[in-house]
């Protein structure tokens, strides 16, 4: 959804009067945007003249959220009720998404586990997604999962460095050699959930992503995230087919056997809005459908300016996921123009991360682009890097955040105070007639250039 605002007071004539441009701004000329920021949204004063507000379709939230699940999980897409996927003595493993996603697993794993009432609790073992990310905290777990489903079952975090946790299943077609997590690969029935939305360069999040990266090893997901695979113009938003890496993430959890996928769709206000259960490929798909035809937004010509938001907590939880709110807006930046990213990152860069220090070994991000695509080795998490240096040599990048300054020039980001300020700043050196659009809800809105 685009909603053009091109009207308002002449800028020029303000600029020439020093009123819109003077410290002492009086706004009367100005629109609030509101973005998604932490546990809120943030307030931001913008000029009225050429700006478009992007943000994906409102889809309504689902009446009796429990009632359709159920009915969801005994009438899956291509594949037979959960139900009778198990067996007596059957071992379940259910895989559930970590704290930087806003899956509603509070909800969905209780009442998963309340459709299993009849499974013994001691044959159920939940394993956090965490792919490269850290492991969640006990008091993380009891939010993800409620106190209860985390006193009363076995609850482990994937380490996908932890070799004696892994087993390797073999080399898919294009020789990537697929390690998974022990007690997953173990259970007779594998469970997937998950959520939904547009991904930076898996094209979409869910489906066989839970699997690989979400609980397979280091080696696994680093052979599959390398340079030349994310080099590639096919591994964006929206493209699964065809994109070489998404094509590996499904072979590779395909080779991990058959697994029951329960993948949500959530709207703007994080409300559930769709259950895709069943065959873990083709519920995925038909997910992937509906998010696409929501979240999807095109526009006719490029932007000198893109705000964006990382759409709020927990997706801003850090600003090695901020990167996607980044990525979502140089789909339609000017080469050259600014991008503004709001992301509060409460969670910091984290320190320590392979991210930080490869964005700290390096001088420039040009030179961050020599070194990854140069060397056969694969970092633990270059991948974000490298994306966020791609997007460097188009657009210049400003963060507003709860990260010092310091951190940030680390990190070769320039630091933003003040968002309406930054763009004020930026409208004196190109113009009035300067085009500006904002993504109040980042990267689950996928803009695009077309005619």
């Amino acid at each position: 959804m685009v909603l053009p605002f091109s009207y308002g007071v002449d800028l020029t004539w303000l600029q020439a009067n020093n009123s819109y441009y003077s410290q002492t701004n009086y706004r009367f000329n100005v629109m609030k945007v509101e973005l998604a920021y932490g546990s809120g949204f943030l307030a931001v004063d913008l000029p009225f003249k050429n700006i478009e507000i992007i943000s994906p379709a409102y889809t309504p939230a689902i009446k009796n959220e429990k009632d359709s699940f159920f009915k969801a999980l005994s009438h899956p897409i291509g594949a037979l009720p959960l139900l009778e996927w198990i067996r007596p003595g059957d071992k379940i493993c259910i895989v559930f998404s970590d704290i930087t996603r806003p899956t509603p697993n509070h909800k969905l794993i209780p009442w998963l586990l309340e459709y299993l009432s009849d499974v013994s609790r001691t044959r159920i073992t939940l394993v956090n997604a965490t792919g490269t990310h850290r492991p969640a905290t006990r008091s993380e777990l009891e939010t993800l999962l409620t106190p209860a489903v985390l006193r009363d079952y076995t609850v482990i975090n994937h380490d996908c460095r932890d070799k004696n946790s892994l087993r390797v299943i073999g080399k898919t077609g294009k020789n990537l050699t697929v390690s998974v997590n022990e007690s997953f690969i173990s259970a007779e029935v594998k469970i997937i959930s998950g959520f939904i939305e547009p991904h930076f360069f898996a094209g979409f999040s869910g489906g066989p992503k839970g699997i690989m990266p979400g609980v397979s090893g280091l080696e696994t997901i680093l052979h599959n995230h390398r340079a030349e695979n994310i080099a590639s113009p096919y591994a964006t938003f929206g493209i699964t087919e065809g994109n070489p890496l998404w094509e590996e993430i499904r072979d590779a959890a395909v080779m991990a056997g058959p697994a029951f996928l329960i993948n949500v769709t959530l709207n703007n206000k994080k409300e559930l809005t769709g259950f895709y259960c069943g065959h873990l490929i083709d519920a995925h798909k038909a997910g992937c459908a509906h998010v696409k035809q929501a979240s999807m937004v095109q526009v006719h010509e490029p932007f000198d300016v893109v705000i964006t938001s990382n759409n709020g907590f927990p997706l801003d939880l850090n600003l090695y996921q901020g990167v996607k709110g980044m990525a979502a807006a140089a789909r339609i930046v000017k080469p050259g123009g600014l991008i503004i990213l709001a992301c509060e990152c409460r969670d910091g860069v984290p320190s320590g991360s392979p991210y930080e220090y490869l964005l700290q070994s390096v001088a420039s991000p040009d030179e961050l682009l020599r070194k990854v695509l140069s060397e056969s080795s694969v970092y633990p998490e270059q991948w974000q890097a490298q994306i966020q240096a791609q997007i460097q040599k188009k657009a210049k990048v400003m963060v507003y955040s709860s990260l010092p300054d310091a951190v940030l020039e680390k990190m070769k980001l320039i630091p933003c105070h003040d968002i309406a300020v930054a763009v004020e700043e930026h409208l004196r050196h190109i113009g009035s007639d300067a085009r500006i659009a904002v993504l109040p809800f980042g990267p689950v809105t996928v803009p695009y250039l077309g005619e």
